[in-house]
């Protein structure tokens, strides 16, 4: 690559655009393909989730098959999101914004399409085992480690891809986004392959899952959205991150304190008290990297809040970015051993853990949607009434959701303290909890089958044809 090619600064706008298409063409078919999938998840992981939702209020339902049993079915919709909506959509948003962050082409796109293909394949085999029985039992890790092997190919080929594509790059600067997903990439796989050796037992074992566990969310699923909201927040508006070096001290903290987070899940079981306190520590020190990612996220939309009625993108980016201070916040609090004390084992750490990839991951990925979809297609949203309807049922269903489930596990939590209480009381009291949980489920499966709606709309090409866009123009979304 010629001294020429490497950009120092921002290269010509007509240059800038062309590339820009060049980047989008070369990662269409593999983020298409990401997309698509990670859609259907999305339903099929709802679905699985108002079940067993429901189970609560009717017991005796679906009752006649063990496939169907609350056990397995709560284990399917876990992983049908996690990994199936979450996971699938997040690594299609990578592979799209790498190209166009270090202006170059897509390296191999056949192998991200190969990827795309691997994560189905063990995403169908892996959750087919659990509904007929054969899971490992572990909490994030329920699939079994032979079926494993699969997502570990399919994540190398993906790899591949996205670090060739770094590798080529035409600019010399790395936007914190990038910095995000290159350590996602890095990351996942060591904890993933760690999680699943067949070498851990007993208390070695509850260590390591739930090391694995918090990290999924903390060093996968977190670094990519956030890299999403780093790039659309600014794109959007046309103006620049309010400061690249706040950033960094939000990554390069978040890299520091959230690995060590996960053993707080533990608190009062049979592990070294050291090990406990470090953790608490760590999920303490957490607010360092959420202020400075709040505070960057926040000064960069001063001014500029009213374009959250205009722009779907920056509805749902913003406030996915709002839910991500709340919840982690939330996370450190819960890490306390006083607080710990009430709320462990209860539904509150259900509600917290929703809060977490549905609050803030999805609602960021649905804005990146809406932005990236219709520039990989072609053609515009049909109904922007339906994206209205989509914004305000998921704020709405999570809200409810989480409020009830967190009131809920602290009067729970309360009650199993109290040695005069029988046990029943803890689990009587948080019954009408429990209806508003399957009303704020069935509020956010709504949500999720019009945006899956919708989507099959524009990838259809029903409605209006997108204009094209205008590069010259101050804050161009291209």
């Amino acid at each position: 690559m010629s001294a020429a090619a490497v950009y120092l600064d921002s290269p010509p706008p007509e240059v800038a655009l062309a590339e820009r298409v060049a980047a989008d063409q070369s990662a269409r078919r593999p983020v298409l393909l990401f997309f698509h999938s990670a859609v259907v998840w999305l339903v099929v992981g709802s679905v699985f989730g108002l079940v067993a939702s429901l189970k609560f209020q009717f017991p005796d339902m679906l009752t006649g098959s063990a496939a169907l049993a609350f056990g397995r079915i709560r284990t399917v919709h876990l992983n049908a999101v996690a990994y199936g909506w979450a996971g699938m959509s997040l690594i299609g948003l990578a592979v799209w914004m790498i190209p166009r962050l270090v202006r170059a082409p897509l390296y191999r796109p056949g192998l991200a399409v190969a990827a795309a293909w691997g994560w189905n394949l063990w995403l169908v085999l892996g959750l087919s085992a659990v509904l007929a029985g054969w899971t490992d039992g572990l909490e994030w890790l329920e699939i079994p480690y032979p079926i494993d092997a699969i997502v570990v190919v399919a994540g190398g080929l993906m790899a591949i891809s996205v670090l060739m594509t770094v590798a080529r790059r035409k600019t010399k600067h790395f936007y914190v986004s990038v910095w995000y997903v290159l350590a996602a990439m890095v990351w996942f796989p060591i904890i993933f392959a760690t999680a699943n050796l067949p070498i851990f037992g007993g208390v070695e074992q509850g260590a390591v899952n739930w090391w694995y566990g918090h990290n999924a969310l903390g060093l996968f699923i977190t670094p990519l959205a956030l890299a999403g909201a780093y790039y659309f927040i600014p794109k959007v508006l046309g103006r620049p991150i309010q400061s690249y070096s706040l950033s960094l001290v939000g990554f390069w903290a978040l890299a520091f304190f959230y690995s060590l987070n996960g053993i707080h899940h533990l608190i009062g079981g049979p592990l070294p008290a050291w090990l406990i306190t470090t953790s608490i520590t760590a999920s303490v020190m957490m607010v360092i990297p959420v202020a400075a990612t709040a505070v960057n996220f926040h000064t960069t939309m001063v001014g500029r809040f009213s374009t959250l009625k205009y722009s779907p993108t920056l509805r749902f980016v913003v406030a996915g970015s709002m839910i991500y201070t709340a919840v982690s916040l939330q996370g450190s609090v819960e890490a306390l051993r006083g607080f710990n004390r009430v709320v462990h084992f209860t539904h509150y750490t259900v509600g917290h853990a929703h809060l977490g990839v549905y609050g803030f991951a999805s609602l960021i990925l649905f804005g990146c949607l809406y932005f990236i979809v219709p520039r990989l297609v072609d053609w515009e949203w049909p109904s922007d009434r339906l994206i209205r309807w989509h914004f305000w049922l998921a704020l709405g269903g999570i809200s409810i959701y989480v409020i009830a489930l967190c009131t809920a596990g602290w009067l729970q939590g309360r009650a199993m303290l109290d040695a005069s209480r029988p046990f029943m009381d803890s689990v009587e009291l948080t019954k009408p909890y429990l209806v508003a949980r399957s009303v704020g489920g069935a509020l956010m499966l709504v949500a999720n089958a019009i945006f899956a709606w919708h989507y099959w709309l524009v990838v259809r090409r029903r409605g209006k044809e997108r204009m094209e866009p205008v590069w010259s123009a101050p804050g161009a979304l291209a």
